[in-house]
């Protein structure tokens, strides 16, 4: 009878530990750009197999990297989305925790938008001037020294501007639109400019910083407005003198509500994007945690159903709402990586 009884504890003890160890339904985290692209799959997911829907969380691509990379425990998320590519900090991050199979998607491009209320006349703006705007410090008057941004109007930048509040709702550090519109626009514009640098030449560490200047000020002309960018969008629709920072996607799904503006002369749509013209584009991508395959059945069957050309081809789902769509050649490479579980490295991240 003690041997029954011990047994059969044994037998539940290993089946709970089956349980903890094993789930039918996939966590998803990262990129709020990414999330309504990742949220249409899950549901398209959901209600052609036979597993439950996956669990998409909104946390910023920054957030998702860090929870995703935290470690290979059943606990941790399956896959992260992101509006950038993994940061070489990132990588390593995981790899020290043991995440050291990963596989990278790239869905598609999406434009950064600036945008505006639909209600007041939209107007074009340089890329200079964008990041004139947002700077926390811009040159002087001479040129010769870095110095508090004192514009609070767009006409202080440039005449040629409206002669309107300066406001800019955009998101946290923690997003990968954050991370892109710095490099971008503000890294862009400034490591060409030598004020940016030659003050800084004495010192090497400092110059490297200020080359690739990406300082957002932080007087309440920028305001942060989290990982949410329908916020962003009712913001602007109450505040007709701002504008807003936010993936391409938002813009099409709120085209009634809001407007972009030009950006060196191109309006942000689906061609100017995938052409290339449209000068504040991004890869949008995925990460996905292979060592899970195997406990977390639907995995594999998940990521390939995204890459399948019913949701980011041509015709695809994705497109409907505002993906743009990879060239032939590159979205079926893509594929290939995906079904094949192809293993990224720290050499192919740095291409």
């Amino acid at each position: 009878m003690t041997f029954k009884k011990t047994s059969m504890a044994l037998f539940a003890s290993a089946l709970l530990a089956t349980t903890l160890s094993a789930r039918d339904q996939i966590k998803i985290v990262g990129s709020s750009t990414v999330y309504p692209f990742s949220s249409s799959v899950a549901e398209e997911f959901g209600a052609t197999t036979k597993f439950p829907t996956p669990v998409v969380e909104s946390t910023g691509t920054g957030g998702g990297m860090k929870l995703f990379c935290a470690g290979n425990d059943i606990d941790t998320p399956d896959i992260t989305n992101a509006s950038r590519r993994m940061k070489d900090k990132e990588f390593t991050m995981c790899q020290e925790n043991g995440v050291t199979d990963i596989t990278e998607a790239i869905i598609g491009f999406d434009g950064i938008a600036i945008s505006q209320s639909a209600s007041v006349k939209a107007f074009n703006v340089t890329k200079a001037q964008l990041a004139l705007a947002v700077a926390a410090e811009v040159p002087s008057t001479d040129g010769k020294s870095l110095i508090a941004n004192p514009y609070k109007k767009w006409s202080d930048i440039d005449a040629s501007l409206p002669e309107r509040e300066i406001i800019v709702y955009g998101p946290p550090k923690s997003s990968g639109t954050r991370d892109s519109f710095e490099e971008l626009v503000l890294q862009h514009v400034f490591e060409k400019m030598d004020v940016y640098t030659n003050l800084y030449k004495a010192d090497e560490k400092a110059n490297k910083k200020y080359k690739a200047y990406s300082v957002i000020r932080t007087d309440g002309v920028y305001v942060e407005s989290g990982e949410n960018d329908n916020l962003i969008v009712q913001k602007l629709t109450k505040n007709e003198a701002a504008i807003g920072i936010f993936g391409y996607s938002f813009l099409e799904e709120n085209k009634d509500k809001v407007v972009g503006l030009s950006i060196d002369n191109t309006m942000p749509t689906a061609e100017t994007i995938s052409s290339g013209k449209y000068p504040i584009a991004r890869s949008m991508f995925f990460y996905i945690k292979n060592s899970h395959a195997k406990d977390v059945k639907p995995l594999n069957d998940y990521t390939n159903l995204f890459m399948s050309e019913k949701m980011i081809g041509k015709d695809g789902i994705l497109k409907e709402l505002g993906l743009i769509v990879l060239p032939d050649d590159v979205r079926s490479a893509a594929r290939t990586k995906v079904m094949n579980n192809e293993k990224l490295t720290l050499e192919a991240l740095k291409h």
